[in-house]
């Protein structure tokens, strides 16, 4: 059965608004504890003029059977094999925080087989060349869920929960152990286009380490800043989907909606 007959064909990619027709697919990577269905909103929102593949890493929802991955690296080599046979259209990638190290480690990987995407889009996120520990060696629970609490992003009630909490913390302190023990591997920059998009409050992304996205591309950058924090694109998802949409377009040389 091929992709477009099925939306889950593959454990890891969810099509919340299946557009069969559309010109091009954005693939979106979650962040740190985070599931496809983060995406389902701006899946409806973008089809059908593009259709999105949100991807499911193991350990989370349906997945949770599966033990998470603790390796950014391996996490990217999966993903190619995942999304290899999605690539018989245009596409493009999008990926916050945690998604956007594993968006770019993807698109390098997928660019060196000869799959190119024709965009990459980086939320939350400094340039990985900038990537730098956060935490000491020892990420206990406690650290955990303060960082959790001062990004926001998670709904309260899990916090509230202790059955929910015990589900969650293994695969968010895999996530978290993900970002920490990555290590950037220079290498010849992208061929696609890379969009920064950022809160202009976040407290994890400094100016310097957007600007230094433009460092990992030879064709052109540019940095969108929208209100708000670390997850200023669930307030600002109307900004964050027409923006999406401007620069898709574009490229694709489809007409906007």
């Amino acid at each position: 059965m091929s992709p477009r007959e099925s939306p889950l064909a593959s454990s890891w990619i969810r099509r919340y608004a299946p557009a069969p027709e559309a010109p091009a697919r954005l693939v979106c990577l979650p962040h740190a504890g985070g599931s496809a269905t983060f995406y389902s909103g701006l899946a409806r929102r973008l089809a059908p003029d593009t259709e999105v593949l949100a991807v499911q890493y193991p350990g989370r929802l349906e997945r949770r059977a599966e033990p998470p991955m603790k390796d950014l690296a391996a996490l990217a080599e999966a993903l190619v094999t995942e999304l290899t046979p999605w690539t018989d259209r245009t596409f493009a990638l999008f990926g916050h925080s945690l998604g956007a190290m594993v968006a770019f480690e993807t698109a390098r990987r997928l660019e060196a087989m000869g799959r190119p995407p024709v965009a990459l889009f980086v939320s939350g996120r400094g340039a990985p060349s900038r990537h730098r520990r956060e935490f000491g060696p020892q990420l206990d629970d406690a650290t955990l869920l303060q960082q959790m609490r001062r990004l926001g992003g998670t709904d309260p009630r899990i916090f509230a929960d202790e059955d929910l909490m015990r589900l969650a913390l293994p695969v968010i302190r895999a996530d978290y152990h993900m970002v920490e023990d990555y290590r950037y591997v220079p290498s010849p920059p992208l061929t696609c286009p890379v969009t920064a998009l950022n809160g202009r409050t976040d407290p994890k992304v400094s100016s310097a380490d957007v600007d230094a996205w433009r460092d990992h591309t030879t064709a052109s950058f540019d940095s969108l800043v929208f209100p708000g924090g670390h997850f200023y694109l669930v307030d600002r998802s109307k900004e964050v989907t027409a923006a999406l949409t401007d620069r898709l377009s574009r490229i694709t040389g489809s007409p906007r909606p």
